[in-house]
């Protein structure tokens, strides 16, 4: 599969794989892709869907990184894409009655403030039940092109923000970031603890760090861990823009593309992990 910024849903012991269709020209023609698995195996036969979304026609370039989640009755997939009246890339919300669609705009655009360069929406649902979104303030357009990680509240029907972004860390917070680029975020519960992956480069390529909140909270402060979830030290090649999902015999898995920049001797493809919780964080298992 050529596809970049894998996510997956598993739905009625369906795995569905969504992500940026990278058999294009990844700025000019990208669009978003949907693989279906029926046969209850990461290895089984993935097929890949007709079109899932239909975009309004101001959306004209990098269709980026579909996420799909299913809340309260329905499936809404977080997803970017270049406006062509702001001419800025953004973040909307897309709403279906099925995870291979069709999926139609309910955000009126995008979600995300007019006059930023974002990407990168993913959904977060507190203790209380209040629907969040984190997403990538992108280091193009920052007061001093360093890239953010912010958090904002989102209407119950997830169609709006309803507070306004807040930054919650840089790109170069941690020791390890070696360049300006938040990018990839996903949230989980470990050990009661919010902890958020996310991708930036380390000294050898694309990577995955984690972050924790201090206090529980999706707007608290935010502490990187010194080591990297997956790098190429850890996985033999570099790769990120990973998200965490359940298998349908109840193991734990990183998605995420891999290598970050394909060679004649090795294609970029779609990498599952296992991976384990472990002394509060994640930790990749390799061989």
């Amino acid at each position: 599969m050529s596809l970049r910024d894998p996510f997956v849903l598993v739905d009625k012991n369906v795995y569905y794989l969504y992500g940026t269709d990278a058999s294009v020209d990844w700025d000019e023609g990208t669009d978003y892709a949907c693989y279906k698995n029926v046969s209850g195996r990461l290895d089984g036969e993935w097929v890949k869907l007709p079109p899932v979304a239909k975009l309004p026609e101001t959306a004209v370039q990098s269709k980026w990184a579909p996420e799909v989640y299913a809340y309260q009755g329905a499936y809404y997939m977080f997803a970017s894409y270049m406006s062509s009246e702001t001419k800025l890339r953004g973040c909307a919300v897309l709403r279906a009655n099925s995870p291979e669609g069709p999926f139609t705009e309910i955000s009126n655009g995008h979600i995300t403030p007019r006059d930023w360069s974002a990407i990168d929406g993913t959904l977060y649902i507190d203790e209380d039940g209040q629907p969040w979104m984190v997403f990538v303030h992108e280091w193009v357009s920052t007061d001093d092109h360093v890239g953010r990680m912010v958090v904002a509240k989102l209407s119950a029907d997830l169609s709006q923000l309803i507070s306004e972004p807040k930054e919650i860390f840089r790109a170069d917070a941690p020791g390890w970031a070696r360049d300006r680029v938040t990018d990839g975020c996903f949230l989980r519960h470990v050990n009661d603890e919010v902890i958020m992956i996310w991708s930036n480069f380390d000294q050898d390529g694309y990577c995955v760090g984690v972050a924790r909140s201090k206090n529980g909270k999706i707007d608290g402060e935010w502490i990187q861990e010194e080591n990297l979830l997956y790098s190429k030290r850890i996985g033999g090649e570099d790769g990120g823009h990973g998200m965490i999902f359940e298998s349908l015999d109840g193991g734990l898995y990183l998605s995420l593309h891999s290598p970050n920049t394909p060679t004649d001797e090795i294609k970029e493809r779609v990498v599952f992990v296992p991976v384990v919780e472990e002394n509060g964080s994640l930790r990749c298992i390799i061989g």
